[in-house]
């Protein structure tokens, strides 16, 4: 888990230094790499949190209601991320072959969008989700 989060903060910080070079100090060589990484990486780490420790949190709670409900509200995320990665993904690809940037104010919200709720995720599975299974808070 904490391998999954390192990388996806990794990712963020990426795609921060995107927003922050646009429109004209884009480095369209690390948008085609980090369009072709997007989706495979948060769909393996989505997988492991999925199938391995939200059934843990699940269980750490005796299947309260409150646990289940927090886990269909992260696995909803997840879903969301999924597509708005994709969609990114897509834009990314069309920067890194050289299209212009026509609204670099929307890439820019596009973004930040994406990867301030990718943060708040981890956050929030940094400060619930890990210390109730026994993980403790990771920093």
């Amino acid at each position: 888990m904490t391998n999954a989060h390192h990388s996806k903060l990794r990712l963020c910080e990426a795609l921060e230094e995107i927003a922050d070079r646009l429109p004209g100090d884009v480095d369209r060589f690390r948008c085609l790499e980090i369009a072709s990484s997007l989706v495979p990486l948060l769909r393996r780490c989505h997988e492991y949190e999925e199938d391995v420790v939200y059934p843990a949190f699940e269980a750490a709670h005796a299947g309260g209601s409150g646990a289940v409900g927090t886990v269909r509200r992260l696995k909803t995320e997840h879903v969301e991320d999924e597509c708005a990665a994709q969609d990114l993904s897509e834009v990314l690809l069309a920067i890194g072959h050289g299209d212009p940037i026509d609204n670099p104010e929307a890439v820019g919200f596009m973004l930040r969008a994406f990867f301030e709720a990718v943060r708040r995720h981890v956050a929030f599975e940094r400060d619930h989700v890990l210390p109730a299974i026994g993980a403790g808070p990771i920093g």
